[in-house]
């Protein structure tokens, strides 16, 4: 009961407050308020002459403390030095209503039409290597390549994704031209009902434009969709583009450029028995964000 009427006597007196913990004795703070202050400071500065960035060791000689204390700190801030993300932004005059006009498909296609998102892998190698699994140091198991290959050639690989299904339609070639790609759209044209107005979303890749006599032959049931310029990720099939990277060929040893073809088109097929539409969504980056300094993002 003692206990409890000490609770009720601090709430009486301070409120909320009078809840929280009160400073206990104990040893002396070394790494407190002012630390952080410091090494929060010396981030915002440039790092010694013949570096590209600060590490954990030498903000620790700067600060004249030890590598451990600054890696907690900077753990605790959630501040990690090792890592990196890129960004891209758009300075085309027209990204508003080009992109507004891309993702109303995406969101709300129109009435008796398909909506496809098209474009084309470039040079995909056929490496050969070694491949398994190793055991490392701490005694984790993961899985490896040889660093040295061979090389058998590149093929050229042109992608639509039917964003209403996921479902997608692809063709391999040894060149990218425009020719290619006019080739690549009459097969996909082949598989789409006649009933149905097609929108084509595409990047600003040269290929991609002056296909006016190509779109003439469908009296404007066929409409190209451009991204604007440095935003690509509009485009939902680099999403896909990125599986195929990621489960089919990274790691992957090809004896030649037809093996790598046969094992693109048993991805394919794999992927189509189950393919679902993406839920599309992107983190924007503003610039403020960009052009932050840590001390700000921090506080």
């Amino acid at each position: 009961m003692a206990r409890v009427s000490k609770w009720r006597r601090r709430f009486a007196e301070y409120g909320l407050g009078g809840l929280e913990d009160e400073q206990r004795p104990g040893k002396p703070e070394i790494y407190g308020k002012e630390f952080r202050s410091k090494l929060l400071s010396k981030l915002e500065t440039e790092p010694p002459e013949g570096l590209a960035r600060w590490d954990c060791p030498t903000l620790a000689e700067e600060l004249e403390s030890s590598k451990h204390a600054v890696w907690r700190a900077l753990k605790k801030e959630g501040i990690y030095l090792h890592r990196a993300r890129s960004w891209c932004v758009s300075t085309d005059p027209e990204f508003t209503e080009k992109s507004a006009n891309i993702i109303g498909l995406y969101l709300n296609p129109p009435l008796n039409a398909l909506v496809l998102s098209v474009d084309e892998k470039p040079s995909v190698q056929a490496l050969e290597r070694e491949t398994g699994y190793i055991e490392t140091r701490d005694k984790k198991t993961v899985s490896a390549y040889k660093s040295t290959y061979r090389r058998h050639g590149t093929l050229n690989l042109f992608a639509a994704l039917n964003v209403a299904t996921g479902n997608i339609k692809a063709q391999t070639t040894e060149t990218k031209t425009r020719a290619d790609f006019q080739e690549f759209m009459n097969n996909v044209m082949q598989d789409l009902p006649e009933d149905k107005h097609i929108h084509v979303i595409l990047d600003n890749y040269c290929t991609h434009k002056k296909n006016d006599d190509w779109l003439k032959k469908y009296n404007g049931r066929v409409q190209f969709h451009f991204t604007p310029t440095s935003a690509s990720w509009l485009n939902q099939i680099e999403i896909w583009f990125g599986i195929l990277s990621r489960k089919a060929l990274k790691g992957a040893s090809f004896c030649s450029v037809s093996e790598l073809k046969n094992a693109i088109e048993a991805f394919i097929v794999r992927h189509n028995k189950r393919a679902q539409p993406f839920k599309w969504r992107r983190r924007e980056v503003k610039g403020s964000q960009i052009k932050n300094t840590i001390t700000n993002l921090r506080n």
